[in-house]
C-alpha cells in the first residue's frame, strides 16, 4: 500500500471508534468496545508499517531535539504519514480515556460528546476542557481514585444509562 493510501486509511481506522463514543455514548456496545485497550491497534499498525522501513531515519529524527532534522523528516511523505498515524492513535487513546473517565465520574454524555468532538480536531483543547469539567464537577475527589477502580464504562455506568 502506498504512503498516501496509508495516510488516508489511518483516520478511517479510528473514525468508527470516535463515532460510537460521540454519537452513541449510551449504547451498551460502545461501553464494551471502549473497554478494550486494543482500540488503538489499527492506527498503530499503520505507524509500524511506515516506521519499520524507515527505522534509521525515524530514530535520527526523534532521538535528539533538532528542528532542522525533524523538519526534513516530516517533509517526506512517509515521515508526515508516520507522525499522522501516531497522532491519530494517541488521540484515540486519549478519547477512550476521556470517555471511560467521564463514565466513571458520572459526567453526562451530552457534555462529553462535544468535548470528544473537539478532541478529535484539537486534542490539547479537548483534553484541557475535559479536565476542567471533571474538576468543576468534583470528580477528582471521588472514591476509587487510588488506582484500584478499574470498572470503567461498564453496563451500569452513567454513559450507558
Amino acid at each position: 500500500m502506498s504512503t498516501g493510501a496509508l495516510f488516508t486509511v489511518t483516520f478511517w481506522l479510528a473514525a468508527p471508534f470516535w463515532a460510537v463514543m460521540i454519537l452513541l455514548p449510551r449504547w451498551s456496545g460502545t461501553a464494551r468496545i471502549m473497554a478494550s485497550p486494543w482500540v488503538t491497534v489499527l492506527p498503530l499498525a499503520v505507524y509500524l508499517a511506515l516506521a519499520v522501513p524507515h527505522a534509521g531515519e525515524h530514530w535520527a529524527a526523534v532521538s535528539r531535539p533538532d528542528l532542522e532534522v525533524l523538519r526534513g523528516y516530516l517533509g517526506r511523505d512517509y515521515g508526515a504519514a508516520l507522525v499522522w498515524a501516531q497522532l491519530i492513535s494517541f488521540d484515540l487513546f486519549l478519547g477512550r480515556w476521556m470517555y471511560r473517565e467521564a463514565a466513571r465520574c458520572g459526567i453526562p454524555s451530552a457534555l462529553v460528546s462535544p468535548l470528544l468532538l473537539i478532541t478529535v480536531v484539537l486534542s490539547p483543547v479537548g483534553l484541557s476542557a475535559f479536565l476542567a469539567v471533571r474538576s468543576a464537577r468534583g470528580a477528582d475527589r471521588l472514591p476509587g481514585r487510588s488506582g484500584r477502580d478499574r470498572s470503567g464504562a461498564g453496563a451500569g455506568s452513567p454513559l450507558v444509562r
